[in-house]
């Protein structure tokens, strides 16, 4: 069982054992009512009887809807919390990934975020240092491709990975932190449907 698996089992079963303590409480207190409701209906009308009856019956469905709203509400902060490490998992990976893997990636984004006007990509110092030969002929190729133009800076970013395309004096961010920040809610969904 994994660490994830066992704090997910540790939620749920905190959850569960919350909700059997305040059914507990609540049935020990509804019990107290309905005792209390028919010592007086031995002295008065059967009518009040009843109304407690009826009081203790709401009383305790109160009780179970509050404790039935605060165990979603902890499945649902746990399922969050599961998403979120799903997704810093996944973008540890990306930035671990080995160098052919990594710039066949960057080649589909600047494939993705191109566009047909003359431009400079940017890159971090890291990546301009171990950039496999070919790798400028290619990106060079997108861009004409896609009716524009790309250089490769060899002055370096102040950037993790990924890169910076500039076209005039427009920039677009294609770091993979800001693509995935970008993506992140529709990441957690598409995670959110995979796993529930």
């Amino acid at each position: 069982m994994t660490g994830l698996e066992k704090m997910k089992s540790r939620i749920l079963e905190e959850a569960r054992a919350l909700a059997d303590g305040k059914i507990a409480e609540a049935d020990r207190r509804a019990a107290e009512i309905l005792e209390r409701a028919t010592a007086e209906a031995e002295k008065s009308v059967v009518s009040i009887s009843q109304r407690s009856e009826k009081d203790a019956a709401e009383y305790r469905e109160r009780i179970t809807s509050s404790i039935d709203l605060q165990r979603r509400a902890r499945l649902l902060a746990a399922k969050q919390e599961v998403i979120a490490e799903v997704l810093d998992q996944s973008y540890e990976r990306l930035k671990t990934m080995e160098p052919k893997k990594y710039f066949a990636m960057i080649l589909r984004m600047v494939e993705k975020y191109a566009v047909p006007q003359q431009g400079i990509i940017y890159f971090s110092p890291a990546d301009i240092k171990r950039m496999p030969a070919g790798f400028e002929a290619k990106v060079k190729k997108i861009a004409e491709e896609k009716g524009g133009k790309l250089d490769i800076s060899r002055e370096g970013r102040n950037i993790e990975n990924g890169f910076v395309l500039v076209y005039g004096g427009m920039e677009e961010n294609c770091t993979w932190k800001a693509v995935f920040d970008a993506k992140r809610d529709e990441l957690a969904d598409k995670i959110h449907h995979l796993l529930f």
